[in-house]
């Protein structure tokens, strides 16, 4: 067809197209941006999520018609793109391991704006491996919003540090803001969850007023959600600089908790990220695939429960150990990323030209 393009990007051969449909109409972000933005924020995404199964949520006609979820990977996906199997209900389901630049413009090419990723990895085998990440969903409900999650953020940020962990916020893009904590894959995905359900039943008792762990509707009002639940190892959350599918092109947006603590914080949208990308690199960039070692001092989750008041979170508390990453820069080292330098392309509307 007229408007396709043949790129080559980090020796691939990619067939674009279509690369000034509107996939934003409120803004006018045409794909072309989008698949311009991902190739860019590529050596910041890319350590998040390197070994993870991909789901994605796609709006091929935009964001003001219906999208869908794909989990696995279209039948016309180039054969060089990484896939794994995942076994369902209903049969094997093969994945998209988003691991090179290439694969990664190859979803914004067929308008997966969002990419939704576990908090484990696979193993070597092929198999799930533990979680490497605890996640808590900071979720504002009627009355409440960034600002109230914002507390509840460093509350919990509090509490993790008790536990030994270094948490690192998100602001989702979409309402909210998500709080990341690196583990050692010691534990399992359902011990992981059993510490975060308890963590937010004890934010509950302690901020009835603010704080709420049960999904119910009619406790939501005034509240903050504090969701554990995705640490599940079936569940997915939307990954760290991904798009999302809103009105405007925001994104899931990696801060600094002093940028929580300013007052008129809001969710980020592509220039602003990009610009913020390029002047401090990644805030969470600790948590990256190779950004630094897995195995570090425990810290006991004894030491927050033996604080805790049997009477107020009567529920049996896990006894596990959690482990903080070790320490690592705000900037990704260039050597543990994904992509090299000449590994990009650069495109704006319509127009498309390979990077020297």
């Amino acid at each position: 067809m007229g408007d396709e393009q043949l790129v080559q990007i980090g020796g691939r051969r990619l067939r674009l197209s279509r690369l000034d449909k509107v996939l934003y109409p409120a803004t006018g972000t045409t794909k072309g941006e989008v698949i311009d933005y991902y190739t860019r924020i590529a050596p910041l995404l890319l350590p998040h999520i390197t070994g993870r199964p991909v789901t994605r949520k796609r709006w091929p006609e935009g964001v003001d018609q219906p999208p869908f979820f794909a989990k696995h990977l279209e039948a016309g996906a180039p054969e060089w793109v990484h896939r794994l199997p995942i076994r369902h209900s209903t049969g094997e389901k093969d994945y998209p391991l988003v691991d090179d630049l290439p694969t990664l413009v190859y979803l914004a090419q067929v308008a997966s704006l969002e990419l939704h990723v576990p908090q484990w990895r696979f193993a070597p085998d092929g198999g799930r491996g533990n979680p490497d990440r605890l996640v808590l969903d900071l979720d504002p409900g009627p009355g409440t919003g960034l600002a109230e999650c914002a507390q509840v953020a460093f509350w919990a940020r509090a509490i993790l540090a008790d536990m030994g962990l270094d948490p690192h916020p998100v602001t989702s893009g979409s309402k909210g803001i998500h709080l990341y904590a690196g583990l050692d894959q010691q534990q399992t995905s359902d011990q992981a969850s059993a510490v975060a359900r308890e963590l937010a039943r004890a934010l509950e008792a302690d901020h009835p007023d603010l704080v709420v762990s049960r999904m119910a509707k009619e406790l939501r009002a005034g509240r903050v959600l504090l969701d554990w639940s995705q640490n599940n190892g079936s569940k997915t959350t939307i990954a760290p600089y991904s798009l999302r599918g809103r009105a405007h092109p925001t994104v899931a947006a990696p801060r600094t908790w002093e940028e929580l603590a300013a007052p008129g914080l809001a969710q980020l949208e592509i220039a602003e990220v990009l610009e913020r990308a390029d002047r401090i690199g990644d805030p969470m960039g600790a948590l990256g695939f190779r950004a630094g070692g897995r195995a570090a001092a425990s810290g006991p989750l004894s030491a927050y429960i033996a604080k805790r008041d049997p009477s107020r979170t009567p529920e049996p508390v896990p006894g596990n150990p959690l482990a903080a990453p070790t320490p690592a820069g705000s900037r990704l080292d260039s050597s543990s990323r994904s992509i090299m330098p000449g590994d990009c392309i650069g495109i704006c509307g319509s127009s498309t030209t390979a990077c020297s």
